[in-house]
């Protein structure tokens, strides 16, 4: 199998020196029509610029991004555990919803804080986290050098950020809830999944959101965690009609890093096949990539984002189409994947018996067709992913993400473990397992017994140098 790898990456290096659900699969389609809805009604200190933000990332070093969906339990029965904890720098955890009045709560309260796991007891004193919550608490404990981040909102739930971001009031009730909930779940951050702010005025009230959410960080950080540099994050559009409107300078002035959601470039509201996450466009074949990689990053930088800022974000799952000749052709019909949902294949899952995998050498992407069912997936595979590790480092781009976790393989077929070892060094910033205010008795005692009690209004001595300066 290592040979396997070896070969693999042998063969991508050459080319780049050269040149779930419906809820996994993420929106950024690249002609502004909307994705279809998911099948439950659910998602799939001061101001810095764009050098001072990622200071603490050192030079050589990268980020790996994955996203955790708090429904991933029930139908994917996605066990926590399964996290590579040792080849990920921040866990993006999918969603928290948003109210009428602005508030940010949670999505799935049994998910997140209430569902025993194995080893759990919720007969103990005190009001204690479960579920989710408690779980990535202790994977932070078991490496200080990975961050739990809090995602808000994603596709079903964006249109609540417009009338939200819009009025000053309820943006200080998102503000003030969103920071609750990282006090409260011992967060490390936010990160805003707002799909799209795509207009001038619904970007100026976002760059106000994002502005304030930096100062309500910052402020919380002051008074309860001895100046800890709590991360905010954006995922970012990859098709031109949803960034054009950016004033990607003023949000950029607020934010750690962008995600750039690189991927869902085809699907069933396009009339035709295509890959959903090539870097290049394919003049021989210009309807099979109708976006790309390299058009968003120029797009991006020349707009003012430096690229050690932003995180390439690949699919862990596969679009497919039924009934078609090839890539670029029209289709009829979606297959059943993955649960039984239409025209999505987990990459675990793929390529599926009799399928052919196929390598465009011009778009640099993977894909499978079988010849029989006349059946077209379009995915990220190891190949694939490898490539796209060449052009981050070509690139100087701040690392990977992916969407979303229960979509990987395990062990030495793991795109998200490959990628950190082809990456090589990760970023190494102490994450913050200090929460005294938090409602919740074992995260308040840092998962020490209910009983014990926490007099101590800074963070403890021996992590106080680290909280300021992040290992930076």
């Amino acid at each position: 199998m290592r040979l396997l790898t070896f070969l693999i990456w042998l063969a991508a290096a050459t080319l780049v020196l050269a040149v779930p659900m419906v809820e996994h699969a993420r929106c950024s389609t690249s002609n502004g029509k909307p994705c279809p809805s998911p099948t439950r009604g659910k998602p799939p200190g001061g101001r810095r610029n764009s050098t001072s933000v990622t200071a603490h990332m050192k030079k050589g070093q990268h980020r790996n991004v994955l996203y955790v969906t708090n429904w991933s339990i029930y139908g994917a029965k996605y066990n926590p555990d399964e996290i590579p904890i040792d080849k990920v720098t921040h866990i993006l955890y999918a969603f928290a919803d948003i109210l009428p009045n602005g508030t940010v709560v949670s999505s799935d309260p049994f998910a997140d804080t209430g569902k025993p796991f194995p080893k759990d007891n919720p007969s103990e004193p005190g009001h204690n986290a479960y579920g989710l919550v408690k779980q990535l608490y202790m994977k932070k404990m078991a490496n200080p050098y990975m961050k739990v981040i809090l995602s808000i909102g994603g596709y079903n739930w964006s249109p609540k950020f417009v009338p939200v971001a819009a009025d000053d009031k309820l943006r200080a009730n998102f503000v003030s809830s969103a920071v609750k909930l990282v006090a409260d779940h011992g967060f490390d951050g936010l990160d805003v999944d707002w799909e799209y702010p795509n207009t001038t005025d619904t970007n100026a009230n976002c760059v106000k959101l994002l502005s304030e959410l930096r100062t309500g960080l910052d402020d919380y950080s002051k008074k309860h965690a001895g100046g800890y540099h709590f991360t905010l994050g954006f995922a970012a559009p990859a098709g031109p009609q949803n960034y054009a409107a950016f004033d990607h300078r003023a949000m950029d002035r607020s934010l750690d890093f962008w995600s750039l959601m690189a991927f869902d470039f085809a699907g069933p509201w396009e009339n035709t096949t295509g890959h959903q996450s090539n870097v290049y466009v394919s003049k021989k074949n210009p309807l099979s990539t109708r976006a790309s990689i390299e058009k968003a990053l120029a797009d991006y930088n020349r707009a003012g984002v430096a690229s050690r800022k932003i995180n390439l974000g690949m699919p862990l799952y596969g679009r497919a189409f039924e009934n078609t000749q090839g890539l670029g052709k029209s289709y009829r019909g979606l297959p059943n994947g993955t649960l039984g949902q239409a025209g999505i294949w987990l990459y675990k899952e793929l390529p599926r018996p009799g399928a052919t995998v196929m390598w465009d050498n011009v778009a640099k992407a993977t894909y499978s067709y079988d010849n029989a069912t006349r059946q077209l997936v379009s995915y990220d595979d190891l190949k694939s992913a490898l490539y796209k590790q060449g052009y981050i480092k070509n690139k100087k781009l701040g690392g990977a993400m992916f969407w979303e976790a229960s979509g990987d393989r395990p062990g030495e077929q793991s795109i998200v473990r490959n990628m950190a070892d082809w990456m090589g060094k990760l970023e190494k910033s102490r994450n913050l397992l200090f929460y005294p205010v938090s409602q919740y008795d074992n995260i308040r005692n840092n998962m020490q017994s209910s009983n014990a009690t926490t007099n101590s209004t800074a963070p403890p001595r021996q992590h106080s140098s680290l909280l300021r300066t992040g290992d930076k």
